[in-house]
């Protein structure tokens, strides 16, 4: 069986974790019955300094093309004076948009061997497995107008519309109670209803698919903020988080670091069944950025990428076994001490980027 990947490793760290990914690629496509044709292409400040775009009109056909979007991480200072919709992260953004990705699944999930190296307690945290369900392309990140006017008395004054139609969030809402079905069967909708209009109809909404086509999946409302803390406080009251635009990115970092690092998170963006094939559109990233000061110094961690790369073993190609057993070396590496950078403490054994790679492939090895 063949699929078609299309990587877009981005800036900074993003290249050398995504060289890790090609490399497991590489190893499945000679070890395994399937076959993975990767094109590659530019995205965000590369582009840009390519062609003057954060991505082009080429490699966005490439995109929309492709059985799956691999991408690895975006932006960095030299870029920071670019036009706004010329940066890095406009690349990522239209992706988003054009491929009509709006739900992004973001799991934290606290590997057993890392349970020390959260910034919590480890009774905290061991034994996490959260999912946070992001809605992706509406809110405030595309909401107009949005724009930044002078006024008449010569004070500037921004503005940003946070903007949602019920379509919108029915959509995201039954992506989160379906995915429920297969973890504890729990749903929080975090919101801010007592101060967003927007969060008021969120909650009409979500209190009402959930009542009406998932009357066995238990569903609380908690505000955004609340949810933070608690995120905090006891993390391990959650299963399934649906939320919108703003508070998945902010609440998703949250729940990143309680697993230890941003580097060990992935994620999945998803689009809508296409109505002939029943496929989606869908692109993996890690939740963690370019990290621009540490590229080149070769100890990135890979682990998210490889990660957010089972997801698309899993939610792509439906090749389930492969996924899990992705997942496995990952943990088996983990268990055996070895730690990038991030992620090491005292007495754990220190490899690169290349070396985390190599590991994880040793242990497919073992496990295939």
């Amino acid at each position: 069986m063949s699929h078609k990947l299309f990587l877009l490793p981005g800036d900074g760290i993003g290249p050398e974790i995504m060289n890790e990914v090609k490399a497991i690629i590489n190893w499945m496509n000679a070890n395994m019955d399937v076959t993975f044709e990767c094109d590659e292409g530019l995205v965000g400040g590369s582009a840009y300094d390519a062609c003057g775009e954060a991505i082009s009109e080429e490699d966005m056909a490439k995109a929309l093309a492709a059985d799956a979007v691999m991408f690895g991480a975006v932006g960095g200072p030299k870029w920071a004076d670019v036009p706004y919709d010329k940066r890095p992260e406009a690349g990522l953004l239209r992706l988003r948009k054009d491929l009509g990705l709006f739900a992004n699944l973001r799991p934290a999930l606290c590997y057993p061997a890392l349970a020390d190296s959260s910034s919590l307690k480890k009774e905290l945290v061991e034994g996490l497995d959260i999912l946070i369900v992001r809605e992706l392309t509406g809110g405030v990140y595309f909401g107009e107008p949005k724009e930044v006017v002078t006024l008449e008395d010569g004070q500037q004054r921004a503005v940003d519309t946070q903007v949602y139609t019920t379509s919108e969030i029915e959509r995201i809402t039954r992506v989160a109670f379906d995915l429920a079905k297969t973890r504890s069967n729990r749903v929080s909708s975090a919101e801010k209803h007592n101060v967003m209009k927007s969060g008021v109809l969120w909650k009409q909404i979500v209190t009402k698919i959930g009542s009406e086509e998932y009357p066995d999946t238990p569903l609380e409302h908690v505000l955004a903020d609340n949810c933070a803390m608690q995120l905090v406080r006891r993390p391990k009251q959650y299963d399934v988080i649906v939320c919108d635009n703003l508070f998945g990115d902010i609440l998703s970092d949250v729940a990143a670091m309680l697993t230890g690092s941003l580097g060990m998170l992935p994620s999945a963006s998803l689009g809508a069944p296409d109505a002939v094939t029943g496929k989606r559109k869908a692109m993996y990233e890690p939740v963690h950025g370019s990290a621009p000061d540490i590229s080149g110094t070769g100890s990135a961690n890979p682990i998210a990428t490889i990660a957010s790369f089972a997801m698309a073993l899993r939610y792509s190609f439906e090749m389930v076994k492969e996924a899990d057993m992705v997942e496995k070396a990952i943990a088996n590496v983990l268990e055996k001490g070895l730690r990038t950078r991030d992620i090491a403490k005292e007495g754990d054994t220190t490899v690169t980027t290349t070396q985390m790679g190599a590991a994880i492939i040793a242990e497919l090895e073992a496990l295939n």
